[in-house]
């Protein structure tokens, strides 16, 4: 039975309500629940997952919604308690916070007058509004949200181009500006290497390989995993590839993107071709032969890093970073156990992954797979399980264990299954203790197996640094006691799990050809650019109150935007003030 509870005006951020779902669904009783904000958009995620009421439809954005389908009502009570308790240590634990937190964009100028940037994460379609008025104050902006349109994100991206400032996103997951992690990202050594990306977790698997080499990184700048295609045209790339010739701290700059416009991707080419300091590129997905001119191309996520730390250090770039054999560890296989599952919450790693797989396999990869595959064939899958299909109404799954677990599940039910490849993700934004998390859903899986006189094989990287937030050694150690074979990298990982099946792939040597002559471009920046990297940045943070821990913790100042949906959520009105404003 559906009892509906509305409380309103209680307004909770969704990663919190998200959490508390969680937490409520493992309680004794309870077959389903769900505890949302009351926006048309949740409601949809209601109706969905079969826990719609008529009664949700008198809520409001700022009420919160819960739904809960149990046979015992008197779990409702117990359940209410809960999310109370809940909710009041929420509370104890924001009055322990020592930054200041603001209802209106005028006091969060007044609060943080030096403010040089807006960190977004409110629900996809406030996200555009709130970057206007970003803007409109002088700030550059990072949009973390996703669901904003392509059309709004071509127009705010214009219009911070000719005020000389830079939108990072939407659907931004990571950056490091100034040595400071911002949103997803991992803690890593300054240094002379700049990046700038159009993928996530890309970014913070060079920057933590950049680290691991003894490399260092200047900035990182994410763009939003669609700035390289023909309807953005590349706006904050090639404003981010100008800002990094143009910083002295910058000695080499690193470009990651996954499969860009053809015509886009020229026009980025071309402007890197023109930089006088040596660029290395990848493109995920393609398999370049040579290195041309500045420009050193990479194959993996890996060998990007490795080619920038040797440029970094003024050591002669390798015509191949593969030479050193990869240890597979002998495996026990039933015959029909022919397959590899990558379960990947790392949309990039998971992309990576895709591509070797189908190297091996001598499989042409597809661009597009529905339900978050990036690649279905043959029995082999890779997953993204931070697509939007997943997390809608649940976290990321680099902060909840859950989709994953049950996707290992489904995983293993498959005859065909031999491996189970994956990622943990560390940093700032992640799960505090993602490896105790998962271990006993593997250890689970791998008796049934037994039981059924089968091994299952999982493999995985845990993308990491020893500056991070969580415990690197501990996390590995967590995962090998459970038998979980680790590398050190996601490209070692997906060879390991090839070789086991005795799947190799080969890596030709590179030559340095000649660049094209190209005219001479302009670098110029504008001066707000040049002061967001050579400062610690000053934050205004639009939504999730997570966020704010790595900026305070690794010295950037902040202010938090208590931000609540404007007139209620009603959109009419909405739309009428935002004319008005």
């Amino acid at each position: 039975m559906l009892h509906t509870i509305i409380k309103q005006n209680s307004y909770q951020d969704s990663v919190n309500l998200m959490l508390l779902t969680n937490k409520l669904s493992t309680m004794e009783g309870v077959n389903k629940v769900q505890v949302m904000m009351g926006t048309p958009a949740n409601k949809d995620i209601f109706k969905s997952s079969g826990l719609y009421s008529e009664d949700l439809e008198r809520a409001a954005a700022n009420d919160m919604c819960i739904v809960v389908d149990t046979d015992a009502d008197e779990k409702i009570e117990e359940i209410l308690e809960e999310i109370d308790t809940y909710l009041n240590n929420q509370s104890i634990n924001n009055s322990k916070e020592e930054f200041q937190t603001v209802k209106t964009w005028d006091k969060a100028m007044k609060a943080l007058p030096n403010a040089n940037m807006a960190l977004i994460s409110t629900p996809g379609q406030y996200a555009a509004e709130e970057a206007d008025k970003a803007l409109d104050n002088g700030l550059h902006v990072l949009i973390f949200s996703d669901n904003v349109t392509v059309e709004d994100e071509r127009r705010l991206k214009e219009k911070a181009h000719d005020k000389g400032l830079l939108v990072m996103g939407p659907d931004c997951g990571t950056s490091i500006v100034s040595g400071v992690p911002v949103a997803f990202a991992n803690v890593v050594k300054p240094g002379n290497i700049g990046i700038v990306g159009a993928s996530g977790t890309g970014i913070q698997e060079v920057s933590v390989q950049v680290d691991r080499l003894g490399g260092g990184v200047s900035s990182a700048i994410g763009t939003g995993g669609r700035d390289l295609s023909d309807k953005i045209g590349a706006i904050t790339m090639l404003d981010a590839i100008r800002a990094l010739a143009n910083h002295k701290d910058t000695e080499v700059i690193t470009m990651i993107s996954k499969p860009p416009a053809k015509e886009v991707r020229d026009e980025v080419v071309e402007l890197l071709q023109s930089v006088s300091k040596p660029v290395v590129a990848i493109f995920l997905g393609e398999e370049p032969h040579n290195h041309e001119g500045n420009i050193y191309y990479a194959n993996t996520l890996e060998e990007t890093a490795a080619i920038a730390v040797d440029l970094a250090s003024g050591n002669t770039v390798k015509p191949n970073y593969y030479g050193a054999a990869i240890e597979v560890p002998s495996v026990n296989l039933n015959a029909d156990q022919k397959t590899i599952k990558g379960l990947y919450s790392g949309g990039t790693l998971g992309y990576e992954a895709a591509t070797l797989i189908s190297r091996g396999l001598g499989l042409a990869q597809s661009g597009h797979h529905d339900e978050g595959y990036l690649l279905s064939a043959d029995g082999f899958e890779v997953a993204d399980l931070g697509d939007d299909i997943y997390t809608q109404g649940k976290p990321h799954p680099m902060i909840d264990p859950d989709t994953r677990i049950q996707f290992f599940k489904k995983a293993a039910e498959d005859d065909s299954t031999a491996i189970i490849l994956f990622d943990v993700v560390l940093g700032y934004g992640s799960h505090e203790d993602m490896a105790s998390a998962l271990v006993p859903g593997i250890q689970k899986i791998q008796q049934e197996a037994k039981a059924k006189g089968k091994e299952i094989y999982f493999v995985a990287t845990v993308c990491g640094t020893n500056q991070d937030p969580q415990d690197i050694a501990d996390q590995k150690a967590k995962l090998e006691s459970a038998g979980v074979i680790l590398r050190d990298s996601n490209n070692q990982a997906v060879r390991t799990a090839l070789g086991m099946l005795d799947i190799q792939i080969e890596e030709k040597d590179k030559e340095v050809v000649a660049g094209k002559e190209t005219a001479s471009k302009d670098f110029t920046v504008s001066e707000a650019i040049e002061k967001l990297l050579k400062e610690k940045p000053s934050v205004v943070n639009v939504g999730l109150k997570k966020f704010t821990e790595a900026i305070t913790a690794n010295n950037g100042r902040v202010v938090q935007f208590d931000w609540r949906p404007v007139a209620g959520g009603n959109e009419r009105m909405r739309k009428v003030l935002s004319v008005l404003r």
